[in-house]
């Protein structure tokens, strides 16, 4: 038995804490840092899913997590000079590894504030020298170039997490936990998420292209690394709204979609317009977006405040103007971890651009939400496949 002692548990009173092996050694090796309880529950979530992701598709991937739930998720593509803008990336080339992390930073960058980062391929500098930049608990890779580590060593003063997990490595079949004293005991979800479980579409339009198929499979691999219950937002390989832990599904819809619209809108020109004042740090240039595009935008905008973040007073971006937007947003596909109960979800989607859906299916009325879809024109796969993760 190996054991890593950690300083607490989730909070600082529950004491003694430790990860360990009841039969062999760690698959996981510290290289920097003293990562914590929930450090070590987002890592090894975030990694099964950037794992399960590189495996379905092929491509590098990479996850921002946060509390045990993804705040985003994407695929290695390359970013377009918008998403550069957007999510503050460095200018000139980037390897896949760099796009995938920086894609699932921008999805929430509210929610990635003080992430955890999963990369499905070796940390390289370009992927280092941007988590650099950013606040960041810790990342888990498979490895990690020299130059890399060097450069993540030097984050929070020599004190931030660095966790090399052993690629090949293959839990037992059997898991357990304890609740209240009591042990609770189940088979590993081993549950391979591929192309075959989109094969049965419901709707009339039946044009799944290959793009739509990744992002399917995107949302579902998200959702099952998602606290249920999840709906997941989708767009040209990364996340861009997941609605997590809620207790009705169309709460989790309404969550998602409503992430989704804020990822959209900062593309709006006058988003992309506005002049920051120099030196603004990255978490304060996020939170006056976030407040410019919400209903929230007189408090940024107010006398003796706008000066601190803006170089010249910004035009208010009227709710009309965000209403044209969103209206124009489309090939959005969405996941939902359990089936859709009623067709107030399909609509709800469809407000922020759904055309293709993935979910379960088996609710009692699955007409009802089958010819919402149709209404809409949309794709809709039932995959047969609850994704529950508690």
């Amino acid at each position: 038995m190996t054991e890593l002692e950690l300083k607490y548990g989730c909070n600082p009173n529950q004491k003694p804490a430790r990860i360990f092996m009841e039969d062999g050694e760690l698959p996981l090796e510290v290289l920097n840092g003293k990562p914590g309880y929930i450090n070590f529950m987002d890592a090894l979530n975030s990694w099964q899913l950037v794992k399960a992701l590189k495996k379905s598709t092929g491509l590098p991937a990479a996850a921002s997590f946060k509390h045990v739930s993804p705040a985003g998720a994407a695929l290695g593509l390359p970013l377009s000079d918008v998403e550069r803008h957007i999510y503050f990336a460095p200018e000139g080339a980037l390897s896949p590894i760099a796009c995938a992390y920086i894609r699932a930073r921008g999805a929430d960058r509210l929610c990635s504030f003080g992430d955890w980062a999963a990369l499905s391929d070796v940390c390289d500098a370009d992927t280092a020298r941007f988590l650099a930049l950013e606040v960041s608990d810790g990342v888990i890779a498979p490895g990690y170039t020299d130059e890399a580590l060097e450069i993540l060593k030097t984050k929070r003063k020599g004190g931030y997490n660095v966790v090399k997990i052993d690629p090949d490595y293959t839990p037992a079949p059997i898991e357990r936990r304890n609740i209240f004293g009591i042990t609770f005991e189940q088979g590993y979800n081993d549950l391979a998420i591929d192309e075959k479980m989109l094969a049965n579409i419901v709707t009339t339009n039946r044009d799944l292209p290959e793009s739509a198929k990744h992002d399917m499979l995107l949302s579902l691999i998200t959702l099952k690394y998602t606290q249920s219950n999840s709906v997941c937002y989708v767009k040209d390989g990364m996340t861009i709204g997941v609605g997590a832990g809620q207790q009705s599904r169309i709460h989790c819809t309404r969550l998602a979609g409503n992430k989704a619209d804020i990822w959209w809108l900062r593309q709006h020109p006058k988003v992309l317009g506005l002049q920051f004042v120099d030196g603004i740090r990255r978490p304060d240039r996020d939170n006056a977006i976030d407040l410019y595009i919400s209903d929230e935008h007189d408090d940024v905008l107010a006398e003796g405040v706008w000066q601190n973040t803006f170089q010249v007073r910004p035009e208010v971006l009227t709710e009309q103007e965000k209403k044209d937007w969103i209206a124009q947003m489309s090939g959005v596909t969405v996941g939902s971890d359990a089936f859709f109960p009623f067709g107030d979800n399909v609509e709800r989607a469809f407000k922020s651009g759904a055309k293709y859906i993935a979910q379960p299916g088996g609710s009692i009325r699955d007409d009802q939400v089958i010819a919402t879809a149709d209404k809409h024109d949309m794709v809709m796969a039932f995959t047969g496949m609850r994704l529950f993760h508690h």
